[in-house]
């Protein structure tokens, strides 16, 4: 055993179907509500921005509902690109994310 490494009942465990649920339904709220924030604002300052700031939101809602797609077929947490698990740091900072750090950053 390394000397790292904390014993295998010391390691927090990977969080249950349910909590990862609510933490996308809670990240899925959070940005319905700034979509309809930016959508009800009724400004023109920079219409370029807002629409901008649009398809992010956008974008992000998509991701969301993939991952509750992956997690429905149990693919949730293993990253798209090399296969191997998300590590669980990660996921609690972007739940909905596809991919690991590494391959992220080589994308």
């Amino acid at each position: 055993m390394a000397f790292d490494a904390a014993p295998p009942e010391l390691r927090p465990q990977r969080p249950g179907s349910h909590e990862i649920r609510q933490r996308l339904e809670h990240e899925r709220g959070s940005r319905l509500a700034q979509l309809r924030s930016l959508t009800g604002s009724g400004q023109t300052v920079d219409d370029h921005l807002m629409s901008t700031q649009k398809e992010a939101v956008t974008k992000v809602l998509r991701e969301i509902e993939d991952a509750f797609a992956r997690l429905d077929d149990g693919t949730y947490g293993t990253c798209l690109r090399c296969g191997e698990a998300i590590p669980e740091e990660r996921l609690e900072i972007l739940p909905y994310t596809h991919h690991c750090v590494g391959c992220r950053r080589s994308a």
